[in-house]
């Protein structure tokens, strides 16, 4: 798997690395001159798990081949919610991660705040939901698969009532 870089050109940048993210690089890509807000979340490796104390670190694995596609569902669903979103980014890391480190962002530009804000709020609850990422844990007590696995959700229906 290749670093991550941001496009050339276009609004969406959908990525599944090995490599570190680029936080940075991922927020200044987004400003854009109609756009007055850029909400960015970042999930990093904590130390402690539902039930697990000392987590020592993570190991993320994907189905790779369909990963980029599901953000790209999510992408598209997000523009139809608030079409007028600038850029959206959505990365993910695999392997081996320690603690602090970044395993997902979710970046979205918008003109205003609320829009930003609601927006990249589904999209990092639809990536959640439905791309088939899996995580494994290892602690002080032993190492599991995380325990909030559950099936994958067609991001359409996320946050739908």
């Amino acid at each position: 798997m290749p670093g991550v870089t941001p496009p050339d050109d276009g609004d969406d940048w959908s990525a599944l690395t090995d490599r570190e993210l680029p936080v940075a690089a991922a927020y200044e890509w987004a400003v854009l001159p109609s756009c007055g807000a850029v909400v960015l979340f970042s999930g990093t490796v904590r130390d402690h798990a539902d039930g697990r104390d000392d987590v020592a670190h993570l190991t993320y694995e994907a189905y790779d081949d369909q990963v980029v596609a599901v953000f790209e569902t999510i992408t598209a669903e997000l523009r139809r919610r608030w079409p007028d979103t600038g850029r959206v980014a959505l990365l993910h890391r695999t392997g081996r991660l320690e603690l602090e480190e970044s395993s997902v962002v979710a970046v979205v530009s918008a003109p205003h705040r609320p829009e930003a804000f609601a927006a990249a709020r589904y999209a990092i609850d639809a990536l959640k939901e439905s791309a088939p990422i899996w995580k494994h844990e290892v602690w002080a007590g032993g190492s599991d698969w995380g325990t909030d696995a559950h099936q994958v959700a067609d991001p359409r229906t996320v946050g739908s009532a």
